[in-house]
């Protein structure tokens, strides 16, 4: 069990890392928007908190989500394991409310104040680019691995279903927030089945409209049918403001000033500022 829990996270850890090294490349080569901010300002943060992140996660959970999808698959819990379904309908369905999970939480993580204060860090970015989607507080990520765990323990979920959709999430979250300049044709396309680039984009505006909007990171269906999708963001995607208006102060961007984040008191956090 540990050996392949060992190997799943190895295999995560390369296929994210390569994702982001070619992702970067691509934005270098076709990007969407102007930088506002230098990569080396804002990089050394955004990277060093997803190691926080990665070393947090191990320190404090001795298994994670497909530990426990293991676990729960040799006792037969959860519902997945208390009807007969084939092994590929198994793994789809738990896929599909995997990614529902994920939305529900990305909701309730902007409704609720106190976790909108570890929430916002990641909104404070005023560039998008890969590195942003690896840009999360140590503590909601903690919380959003025991919301996981605990709806792969409800679900049952098979274990290649977990490691499934782990890497899909990894690679969608990279992608989405990446800085990259889509043919307007395959980006309408695109977004039918996968959040893209420009979809995702509106969710980082400051306006607070927009902030509420476009909650998925990896499927984009969940957005139109609970009526949270929008299109295009007001000003258009050259036109756009990124970022909180609160966090504009040289240093923000910095690894010590994002772990602290959460516990500063600011009076607004995605107000409209037209």
């Amino acid at each position: 069990m540990y050996l392949g829990l060992a190997e799943a996270a190895h295999l995560r850890g390369e296929f994210s890392l390569g994702l982001l090294v070619l992702l970067a490349g691509a934005e270098a080569v076709w990007p969407r928007r102007g930088r506002t901010q230098p990569r080396l300002r804002r990089w050394p943060g955004n990277l060093g908190i997803a190691v926080v992140d990665a070393l947090a996660v191990r320190l404090v959970f001795p298994v994670v989500a497909l530990g426990v999808a293991l676990w729960a698959a040799r006792r037969g819990w959860g519902l997945l394991n208390l009807v007969a379904l084939p092994g590929w309908m198994s793994i789809i369905l738990a896929v599909l409310a995997l990614d529902l999970a994920i939305y529900a939480q990305h909701v309730v993580f902007h409704k609720v104040p106190l976790l909108w204060r570890l929430h916002r860090m990641h909104h404070a970015d005023l560039d998008l680019d890969v590195t942003s989607g690896a840009r999360f507080h140590p503590l909601e990520i903690m919380l959003s691995m025991l919301i996981k765990m605990a709806v792969v323990l409800a679900l049952g979920a098979p274990p290649l279903a977990v490691l499934l959709f782990e890497i899909i999430l990894n690679a969608t979250a990279l992608f989405n927030h990446g800085n990259l300049g889509l043919p307007a044709g395959v980006d309408r396309w695109l977004r039918l089945l996968v959040v893209t680039p420009d979809m995702h984009r509106v969710h980082h505006s400051v306006l607070r409209a927009e902030t509420d909007s476009n909650y998925g990171f990896n499927l984009p269906w969940w957005d139109r049918l609970f009526g949270t999708y929008r299109p295009q963001p007001k000003l258009g995607q050259l036109g756009m403001v990124i970022g909180l208006e609160d966090f504009h102060e040289p240093g923000a961007s910095r690894l010590d000033a994002l772990l602290i984040q959460p516990f500063i008191e600011k009076k607004s956090t995605t107000d409209d500022i037209l």
